[in-house]
């Protein structure tokens, strides 16, 4: 438990903005970038095939004339696809591809500001140095001779070692993460929790202005706190203690519906004195 805590603050990181707000990032690991990659890869294969079957028609409407520069246009027309798929898709707002939203990661600058442009095309560019022009070489050998098989270690060991480049840095960077300025952050999908007063309850509770006058905010985000924990000891105990308070006796079996009523009125009446100009701070308060 402890080692995992530990892993957990090694990956996060101060991330200052332009107006000086602290936003501790947490860094995506090896693992769940290499994965959301596989992820885009596939797709883009996926695309390829039907750029290929599309080329293929168009060179039997040629009666086999033409194949050349229609070959030429297959070639820009899938180094524009490689590249072009993540420019496109991490710089817009998301700052992500599909296999990194399907992830929750994301990239971001590590200056804090918004990610640019130039940031993205260079980390991405990068890539073909990194993974698609070693696996060039490792598929564009024509024969198992020796100079072949020569050209394939080189591209293994080229790819391994750029591939293993994250593992060797703290910050988990490719390469054209410290070329370009970035991180690959997590980004999970953060669910609104529910708003408390807006559940039903069981009973109806009423309470008099002078009973809701007994507690402030400070006492309202405790009671807030217990209801969200929704421990059944602690929600009795606290039930009681604001029962003898305010002069109400309450049975065990309702006090959450108490307590969740009394949390709704009692917000609500700060709220609206809030907007008067007047709050109480806490219970001590007169």
């Amino acid at each position: 438990m402890a080692t995992a805590r530990r892993a957990a603050v090694s990956t996060i990181r101060p991330l200052i903005t332009p107006e000086g707000v602290d936003l501790r990032i947490k860094l995506a690991d090896a693992g769940t970038r290499a994965a959301a990659f596989l992820l885009d890869f596939v797709i883009i294969i996926v695309a390829a095939i039907v750029i290929s079957i599309i080329a293929l028609f168009g060179l039997a409407g040629l009666n086999g004339e033409g194949a050349q520069p229609l070959f030429i246009v297959w070639i820009i027309l899938i180094f524009f696809l490689r590249n072009a798929y993540f420019i496109v898709f991490e710089a817009g707002r998301r700052a992500a591809t599909p296999g990194k939203r399907m992830l929750s990661i994301r990239v971001a600058s590590r200056s804090g500001a918004g990610l640019s442009v130039d940031q993205v095309i260079a980390r991405n560019l990068m890539r073909e140095i990194e993974i698609f022009l070693p696996l060039s070489i490792i598929l564009g050998r024509s024969e198992m001779g020796l100079a072949d098989t020569l050209s394939t270690i080189f591209g293994l060991v080229w790819a391994l070692l750029f591939a293993l480049f994250p593992l060797f840095n703290r910050d988990r960077m490719r390469i054209g993460d410290l070329l370009a300025g970035t991180w690959v952050v997590e980004a999970p999908k953060l669910a609104l929790v529910e708003d408390l007063s807006q559940r039903q309850n069981a009973r109806a509770f009423r309470f008099t202005q002078a009973q809701l006058d007994a507690y402030g905010i400070a006492e309202l985000h405790k009671l807030e706190e217990v209801l969200r924990r929704d421990d059944y000891f602690a929600l009795k105990a606290v039930a009681e203690t604001i029962g003898r308070k305010i002069g109400m006796m309450i049975e065990p079996v309702d006090s959450r519906a108490f307590l969740t009523a009394y949390y709704g009125e009692l917000r609500a009446q700060l709220e609206r004195k809030l907007l008067l100009g007047t709050r109480k701070a806490d219970k001590y308060q007169r």
